[in-house]
C-alpha cells in the first residue's frame, strides 16, 4: 500500500516549524522542505553554483556561503527573481522528497507528513492525501515575523504578501490548527488533529 503524505503548511511566521516539530515528537515522519532546500544550496551543489550565475556575487558571504537572508530579502521584493529562484531549487526539493517518501514507505509507514511553506503557491495541494495549515491572526502574524527576523511594518508586510494570504490556504485546508495561543493549547490541537488525521486513513 502506499504511503499517505499529508502537507503542512502555513504562512510565514504562523508557527508552521513549531507544529512540525510537535508532530516528530510524537513519532510522525516528516519531510522537511526548508531542510532540503538548504541540501539544495549547499557550496559545490549544481542549484549554488547557477544562483551565483544567476544572482550575482552579492548574495554570499565573504566565506563562500549563502547568505539566505540577503537573498531571501532580493527574492521578496522581486517576484521574477523568487520565480527563478524556486526554478533553481525546486526540482531538487522535489527529487529529494520523491526519494525521502519512497524510503520511508519502505520502511513500512503508512503515512507521512511533507512540511513546506508554499505547497499550495507551487500547485502541489491536488498532490497531497490531505493538507493541515497552521493559522494566526495577520497582526501576530505580523508582529511574530518582525520580532523573529528585526524588520520593519513595511518589509514585514511585503514578505506576508508574497504568499497567499493565510485565509485562502485556510479554506483549503482538511485540518486547521490555530496557533495563535500557548504552545500547550498549540500542541493539544496538533495532538487532536494528527489523531483526526490517522482516524481517517486507519493508521
Amino acid at each position: 500500500m502506499r504511503i499517505r503524505v499529508i502537507g503542512l503548511t502555513g504562512g510565514i511566521a504562523s508557527g508552521k516549524s513549531t507544529v512540525s516539530g510537535m508532530l516528530r515528537q510524537m513519532g510522525v515522519p516528516v519531510v522537511d522542505a526548508d531542510l532540503l532546500a538548504r541540501q539544495a544550496v549547499a557550496p559545490g551543489t549544481p542549484a549554488e553554483r547557477e544562483i551565483r550565475e544567476v544572482f550575482g556575487a552579492g548574495v554570499f558571504r565573504p566565506d563562500g556561503s549563502l547568505d539566505r537572508q540577503g537573498l531571501g530579502d532580493l527574492v521578496f521584493a522581486d517576484p521574477a527573481a523568487r520565480a527563478r529562484l524556486n526554478a533553481i531549487v525546486h526540482p531538487f526539493i522535489l527529487a529529494r522528497s520523491q526519494e525521502e517518501l519512497r524510503a520511508l514507505s519502505e520502511a513500512g509507514h503508512g503515512i507521512a507528513v511533507y512540511d513546506a511553506a508554499l505547497i499550495l503557491e507551487n500547485g502541489l495541494g491536488g498532490a497531497m492525501d490531505g493538507l493541515i495549515v497552521v493559522s494566526v491572526p495577520q497582526e501576530v502574524q505580523l508582529a511574530r515575523l518582525r520580532a523573529r527576523d528585526g524588520i520593519d511594518e513595511a518589509t514585514a508586510m511585503a514578505r506576508i504578501r508574497a504568499q497567499l494570504p493565510l485565509a485562502q490556504k485556510a479554506a483549503r485546508a482538511d485540518w486547521l490548527i490555530d496557533n495563535s495561543k500557548s504552545l500547550d493549547e498549540t500542541r493539544r490541537h496538533v495532538e487532536l488533529v494528527w489523531s483526526l488525521v490517522r482516524e481517517r486513513f486507519g493508521a
